[in-house]
């Protein structure tokens, strides 16, 4: 019997997978517990068009990544920090600082988890950084911070 699950089945298979499983399995355990409906026509229709819309999900949020990485290639965020002792930085410049002066300096909202930082920044100067915005795409920034008047 051909059944489409509704939710992940251990041994059987993932949510929106179409599956043959065996008459009494379908019937007496994975229909009854609704993990999974029987595959009719109007079912095959609604897993094409949520496979569909999936697919113009990834696509569009490929796109709007590439543009952002395009915008955001080899450009300097600049970020202004008070002074501690020695020419230090009072304390440190921190991944969701980096991407609230990138919205402010560039209008690009950006998750401060997807903002990759080699080292801490505790002194002034230049930093590359990488921003993950999307899988496999990524783009460089250079980060210079200057001391505030």
């Amino acid at each position: 019997m051909k059944v489409v699950l509704l939710a992940d089945v251990k041994g059987v298979g993932k949510k929106g997978e179409l599956i043959n499983a065996a008459e009494g399995y379908a019937r007496n355990f994975l229909l009854p517990r609704k993990l999974a409906k029987e595959a009719n026509a109007q079912v095959m229709n609604e897993l094409k068009n949520a496979e569909a819309s999936k697919a113009y999900k990834v696509k569009t949020e490929t796109e709007e990544a590439q543009r952002i990485a395009e915008a955001l290639k080899d450009k300097t965020v600049r970020i202004t920090a008070k002074a501690g002792q020695g020419g230090r930085l009072f304390g440190s410049v921190t991944a969701k600082e980096i991407a609230q002066e990138i919205k402010k300096q560039y209008g690009f909202d950006i998750d401060k988890r997807k903002v990759h930082l080699d080292t801490d920044i505790k002194a002034f100067g230049g930093y590359h950084i990488e921003v993950k915005l999307y899988n496999g795409i990524t783009a460089k920034l250079a980060v210079s911070v200057t001391e505030a008047q």
